[in-house]
């Protein structure tokens, strides 16, 4: 088995099929999406794929070391990660190969008008003590 990170981005990625904010969408509309995720998540569980997934919020803070007896250093002149990524999912799969399967069937998550959004997801797999997992 190898564990694979299903990353959901907000910016950065090719635009979707149905490209529309989550801000933009109905009560609705967000509801039936989040239970296609919970739904897609408790199939994985069953069937032993599934390690955890989240949905971040919009809020967020860089920090980095400023140096030994100084104050951490928040935010900067770069992108935010809040801007930018939305959510993940770790499965952990036989292969690369289901990896891109359960990828593409996360991507079909409903949207705007329960249209699937046809989001690009990124993959990658998780590292080891020994390295990448597979891929």
């Amino acid at each position: 088995m190898a564990k694979y990170l299903l990353l959901k981005h907000y910016r950065g990625a090719p635009a979707a099929v149905n490209d529309v904010p989550m801000d933009q969408w109905t009560p609705e509309e967000i509801t039936a999406h989040v239970r296609y995720m919970e739904e897609f998540a408790t199939r994985l569980e069953r069937n032993g794929e599934y390690v955890d997934s989240q949905s971040l919020t919009a809020t967020g803070t860089w920090v980095r070391s400023d140096g030994p007896g100084r104050p951490p250093v928040t935010d900067g002149p770069f992108a935010e990660t809040k801007d930018l990524i939305a959510g993940w999912m770790i499965i952990d799969v036989d292969s690369y190969d289901r990896a891109l399967e359960l990828a593409g069937e996360l991507s079909a998550a409903p949207g705007k008008d329960g249209i699937p959004i046809q989001e690009w997801l990124e993959i990658r797999p998780l590292m080891t003590a020994h390295g990448p997992t597979a891929e």
